[in-house]
Parts: structure tokens; C-alpha cells; sequence
């Protein structure tokens, strides 16, 4: 199945180590339903995070990430002011979203990495596939890997549920947010 980009490189064979996500060239993206008609995107402009990976025990592999919640960028200012707001995240008072592995597992090239994904002060488990997308050595000597993954939650569970009836029947906001992860980690020195 051709992706239209060009095809991914494997630099080493073994990608075992600890990495520290690059944020100038990972997206962490989510997807709504606007008014049941069309989707809004959006992604995180700050946030960190770290992994270790461990080809030979995956269960041993660790994921921790943490967004800046007031980083929220879904093309519009009054809608970002709106999610920060205590409608939907509450910024003021929950200035970080955090998710943490508990397990991973591996087949070939998915990781199954589920863990707790922490949003205002509830914390729930979430289960995300990634692929691996390959690994590069890039022309500043670092070694980095890539990773794509998906999962769908309900906003509900974290207690976002502000919402708005439409006269037509339905509601503005989807309760269903698909998150969205395009990763780049580089090995540490």
C-alpha cells in the first residue's frame, strides 16, 4: 500500500535505549466532530516526554509524556479559549494532561502501549497501537526512531462534557475524540 511519502528507513536493527521525544518533529493531535458534519483538528504545541525501549522484553519498554493543556491549537482562538476554559479542560487549575505506560507489548513492528491517561484530575487506562516507522541516523549524528499511533476515547470518562443540543437532533461536540500520536524520539547520549 503506497502512503504517497517516500519509504521509511531502519537505520540499526536494535532500537533498545532511552529516548527523549523531539517535540519540533512529533505531532500529538486529536479529532472531534463538529455539529455531526465535519471533523476539527487539532494538536498540542508544547509537551515532553520520554522512553525506553527494550526490543529483547517489551514488557520492560516505559512511555511518559506530558502536555502543556493551555498548548491547544485547533486553528481558531476563541474555540482554544473555549477549551481552555472550565467548559472543556480548565487550564487554570489543570495546566497538565499526562499519560504514563503501565504495559507494552510487541508483534513485529506494532507496540501495544497501554497506560494511564491522566486529564484534569481523572486518570483512566488507554490502550494506543503504534507502528514503528523506522529509524534514521540523521546528519547530527543522533539516532532517532519513529513511531505513528490512534486511539479513540469518550472526552465523557474524563469528565469533558460540556456540550450543545442542535435543533436538528445530535449535539455540536462529538462525544468520541480520536487522539492522534506521529512520534520522533532521539536516543540519548
Amino acid at each position: 500500500m503506497s502512503t504517497g511519502f517516500d519509504a521509511s528507513t531502519t537505520a540499526i536493527d536494535d532500537i533498545s535505549g532511552d529516548y527523549t521525544i523531539d517535540v519540533t518533529h512529533s505531532r500529538l493531535g486529536f479529532v472531534a466532530r463538529h455539529a455531526m458534519v465535519t471533523k476539527v483538528r487539532g494538536q498540542f504545541g508544547s509537551f515532553d516526554g520520554t522512553a525506553h525501549i527494550d526490543e529483547a522484553d517489551p514488557s520492560a519498554s516505559k512511555v511518559d509524556i506530558s502536555i502543556d493543556v493551555a498548548s491547544i491549537d485547533s486553528g481558531t482562538a476563541d474555540r482554544d479559549g473555549h477549551l481552555r476554559s472550565g467548559d472543556f479542560f480548565d487550564v487554570e487549575t489543570y495546566p497538565k494532561l499526562t499519560f504514563s505506560s503501565t504495559d507494552v507489548t510487541r508483534d513485529r513492528t506494532t507496540w501495544t502501549i497501554t497506560g494511564d491517561l491522566t486529564i484534569k484530575d481523572v486518570t483512566k487506562p488507554v490502550t494506543i497501537a503504534f507502528e514503528q516507522t523506522g529509524s534514521a541516523r540523521d546528519p547530527f549524528g543522533n539516532v532517532r526512531v519513529g513511531f505513528e499511533g490512534e486511539t479513540t476515547v469518550n472526552r465523557k470518562e474524563w469528565g469533558l462534557t460540556w456540550n450543545a443540543g442542535l435543533e436538528t437532533g445530535g449535539v455540536l461536540v462529538s462525544d468520541k475524540i480520536k487522539l492522534e500520536f506521529d512520534v520522533s524520539a532521539i536516543r540519548n547520549a
